[in-house]
């Protein structure tokens, strides 16, 4: 597993033993920044994101890379989290990030509360976990975290479908590759 592209491109970053974390895939991760880049190399110069169950950080830290000036990492186990902090620490990433071992719908209340507000919200529970998806969606959508720009990206399998709309968050796409899939969600426009 790298970095893909920018500042810390084709650098390693490691994941834990075992089956407990699915990393996005290094081509998945590719095709989510081109969509989003749209052959922009500067389209996430200064964004926030929330990089929620956030496993080995991979896509935070893609983030970072191209250009974000802030990405929140939600993730629930302690493993992960200091996984997270030891892949920004190999990069020399110092700043622009915060790591919250929490639960995600729990991490969400706590930057809603603080007034935190994001350009870019990516989100991979466990795929087992199904109902993650429309509890961290139903949360997302009832916070003040979305900016009026903002797109949520879902990773989930491509067998199973999470849904179109979520209060004011409604899919305008999907992606599929391979076994997995992209949705993502943006504010419904206004009527």
């Amino acid at each position: 597993m790298r970095v893909i592209a920018g500042k810390y491109r084709s650098r390693p970053l490691r994941s834990l033993p075992g089956l407990d974390i699915r990393p996005t895939s290094d081509r998945l991760r590719e095709t989510l920044f081109n969509v989003l880049c749209a052959g922009n190399p500067d389209a996430l110069a200064g964004t926030t994101w929330l990089d929620l169950y956030a496993g080995t950080g991979a896509v935070g830290i893609e983030a970072l890379s191209r250009g974000a000036a802030m990405v929140y990492f939600a993730e629930a186990s302690k493993a992960a989290t200091g996984l997270i902090a030891a892949n920004l620490k190999s990069l020399g990433i110092a700043s622009g990030f915060q790591i919250v071992k929490s639960e995600t719908a729990k991490a969400v209340r706590q930057w809603d509360s603080a007034g935190v507000s994001a350009n870019f919200i990516f989100l991979d529970p466990p795929y087992r976990l199904r109902d993650e998806y429309a509890k961290t969606l139903v949360a997302l959508a009832e916070s003040q975290l979305l900016t009026v720009s903002i797109t949520v990206i879902a990773e989930h399998e491509k067998r199973f479908d999470p849904f179109a709309e979520y209060g004011r968050l409604c899919r305008y796409r999907r992606l599929d590759e391979g076994d997995v899939a992209l949705s993502f969600y943006g504010l419904r426009p206004a009527r």
